[in-house]
């Protein structure tokens, strides 16, 4: 095994000009490698930081939502939150909020509507074809 390492260094002697020019090798491989995570950290802070905070906020916001959505999470966090908040809103904001569910009402038959014409003549055409 020591006459196949000396026959087959892992790491041959080199001359003095292969030395150097491997060395000049090396170093213009540092400054490529270097360019580009000097790029590469530059776009990191410009261009996608204000995202990763604002996604992370925009997630954050989502599940806040997503709680108050689901009526149902009064029965399961605290009971006073969910009847401050409700109590708070209705008093705040009564004229506005009635006002809004009639026209959410409104909005909701008129999208039914268009999907039970969309429905007869998907059956209209079934029929004829």
């Amino acid at each position: 095994m020591e006459q196949q390492e000396k026959e087959y260094p892992l790491y041959p002697e080199l001359s003095e000009e292969g030395k150097k020019e491997s060395e000049l090798l090396v170093e213009k491989f540092k400054e490529k490698l270097k360019k580009v995570a000097e790029e590469a950290i530059e776009g990191l802070y410009c261009d996608i930081i204000h995202d990763i905070e604002s996604d992370s906020w925009q997630n954050f916001r989502n599940q806040v939502m997503d709680g108050f959505k689901n009526y149902n999470n009064r029965k399961i966090q605290n009971k006073f939150d969910f009847k401050e908040i409700r109590q708070q809103i209705y008093k705040e904001y009564r004229d506005e909020i009635i006002p809004d569910l009639n026209q959410d009402i409104l909005e909701e038959n008129e999208s039914l509507q268009k999907q039970i014409l969309q429905l007869r003549e998907s059956l209209e055409f079934a029929r004829n074809h």
